[in-house]
């Protein structure tokens, strides 16, 4: 029966089926697993000491790529009546220490993350370390082993509600300084209520943990839903090993955002050589073409795989389903999970679907995409001007504009604070043009410039597919796919360049945040001279001109 808070949840299957593996991970050919009942009986240890040492309501941190010890520290700060707050292994110093020091973390629970050396200045004083399990570090701490022997046979006095603040999430902070996302047992337990509905997930599901545990998405499908559920998680031991892993695990549910599934229509081009490969094994065998994709990714058995976070090119999803995967886009955000989706029954490419049962919806006056649902975040932490920004007259403001066809299903046309005005003072939405534009064979990953422009230009980062091509006929399509596009767009909004570069945009670069999202301000940091330049000769000479960056 559904619960309303977590660890009610760890009561029930502790005690229902505590022989059962919940957790798995591997080192090479090696697995340690965890039970119901030995994860459980580690969480209340842990979580009995925090108690006692910090008492309830403080924050705590975690800093660790994803292991079966993420799940267990995050439960058992949740469990003692604490907050857990995530904190990528990928971002800046400065990043973590706006985290910690807005947030006042008490403690900061860490695991293996690349970029501890240089978080690692800029702890607040007084903050605890806490090493988890196989993690050296040189300053004072104490170990998760330490905090385990402590507190072994023991159990937190704290009794969860489902109004009880468990978890901040700080937003990617695109603009701005990162927001601290409320979320509470009713704001992560109800989300995941709507996808079993949605998204018609087996029970007692296998799932791949490969993707952050600090995004939101990772945190409630695969570790929330895996609790309310009853699955089953394996660790992704490294990047190298994720085909390895997906084949292994032959996950049920399976989450990416467009750049992921970019990556695996790469890695399956290279195990069978190229797409002209593919599409002769295609022809001739359709079936056991796609037996072969298969076995490449370990996705036959999935009963959902979800593209989501960003717009996902059209050609990409229909290049997934030639190969017998169907790719659903859905639409969620920190504030907010578990919105629309599309189903294999009824979906539209370009659409995030329809509306979930239990979501209301309806556009503002600027074609805002306003929501009314249970289980909403309550807000933004110690930010109450933001909050009362995100929610009014009782509706969550979503920031995305969106379009709703005739049968219901939503297209998002943009973010609100993405529209820009060219030279000419009139309004352009970006990622329309983007998405049309994505709709081409040599691209990963568009931006469109134009703030102050004569024309817009569209600034593109070449596929691998495109990288190994001919250059002067990739330039041709792309010149094509522009020349298309502008002929359906109004004047001031057409594409007057293109910037064709190689290097991919990518958290390392900074050109994208954490959770792979764009951040046009880099992009136009990077190009905007070039592309104003550009922009302002194509206009001059009245013709679409092409630069290779």
């Amino acid at each position: 029966m559904p619960h309303a808070t977590y660890p009610e949840y760890f009561e029930q299957w502790a005690g229902e089926t505590p022989d059962v593996v919940w957790l798995r991970e591997r080192q090479g050919d090696t697995f340690t697993e965890w039970t119901w009942a030995r994860a459980a009986s580690e969480i209340d240890a842990v979580g009995a000491v925090l108690e006692s040492r910090f008492g309830k309501g403080e924050r705590m941190a975690i800093l660790s790529r994803n292991r079966a010890h993420w799940f267990l520290a995050d439960f058992a700060i949740i469990r003692s009546g604490n907050v857990a707050i995530p904190i990528f292994t990928t971002v800046p110093a400065s990043s973590a220490q706006y985290v910690l020091d807005f947030s006042g973390a008490k403690a900061l629970f860490l695991g293996e993350a690349e970029n501890w050396a240089a978080v690692r200045e800029v702890v607040p004083d007084g903050v605890t370390l806490v090493a988890l399990p196989g993690v050296e570090i040189e300053d004072e701490h104490v170990s998760w082993d330490d905090l385990l022997a402590e507190g072994a046979g023991s159990a937190p006095k704290h009794e969860a509600s489902p109004d009880d603040l468990l978890s901040l999430v700080f937003t990617s902070g695109t603009t701005g300084v990162p927001k601290g996302v409320m979320q509470t047992h009713t704001s992560m337990i109800e989300p995941i209520h709507r996808f079993e509905k949605a998204f018609a997930v087996r029970e007692n599901p296998r799932f791949l943990s490969y993707l952050p545990l600090s995004h939101i998405a990772e945190r409630q499908l695969v570790e929330g839903y895996s609790l309310v559920d009853h699955g089953t998680v394996t660790f992704n031991e490294s990047l190298p090993t994720l085909l390895r892993d997906m084949t292994d695990v032959r996950p049920n549910f399976f989450f990416g955002p467009p750049r992921i599934w970019e990556q695996l229509q790469g890695m399956v081009l290279a195990k069978l050589g190229s797409q002209d490969v593919l599409d002769r094994l295609l022809a001739e065998d359709e079936a056991d073409a796609r037996a072969q994709v298969d076995a490449i990714l370990g996705l036959g058995d999935s009963d959902y795989c979800l593209t989501a976070a960003a717009p996902t090119p059209p050609a990409l999803i229909e290049w997934f389903r030639g190969v017998g995967i169907e790719l659903l886009e859905g639409f969620g955000q920190t504030e907010a999970m578990g919105l629309a989706g599309n189903t294999r029954a009824a979906y539209r490419v370009g659409s995030i679907g329809r509306p979930i049962e239990g979501v209301e919806y309806k556009l503002s006056d600027e074609d805002e995409l306003l929501i009314r649902a249970k289980g909403l975040s309550p807000g933004y932490y110690e930010m109450p001007e933001k909050t009362a920004e995100l929610y009014q007259d009782g509706w969550l403001h979503t920031g995305d504009k969106a379009r709703v066809d005739e049968d219901g299903f939503i297209f998002l046309t943009g973010r609100v604070k993405d529209y820009f005005k060219t030279i000419q003072g009139k309004y352009v939405a970006p990622v329309p043009i983007e998405s049309d534009f994505a709709d081409n064979p040599s691209t990963a990953q568009v931006c469109l410039l134009g703030r102050g422009y004569s024309k817009t230009v569209m600034v593109c980062v070449l596929n691998d597919l495109a990288m190994e091509g001919d250059r002067a006929a990739v330039e041709m399509t792309l010149r094509e796919k522009a020349k298309e596009i502008n002929a359906s767009t109004e004047k001031h909004a057409r594409i007057g360049a293109l910037i064709i570069t190689t290097e991919p945009w990518t958290i390392e670069n900074e050109v994208l945040t954490p959770t792979l999202k764009i951040r046009r301000e880099r992009v136009e940091a990077r190009f905007g001279e070039l592309a104003e330049r550009l922009a302002r000769e194509g206009a001059e000479r009245g013709e679409l001109l092409v630069e290779w960056a």
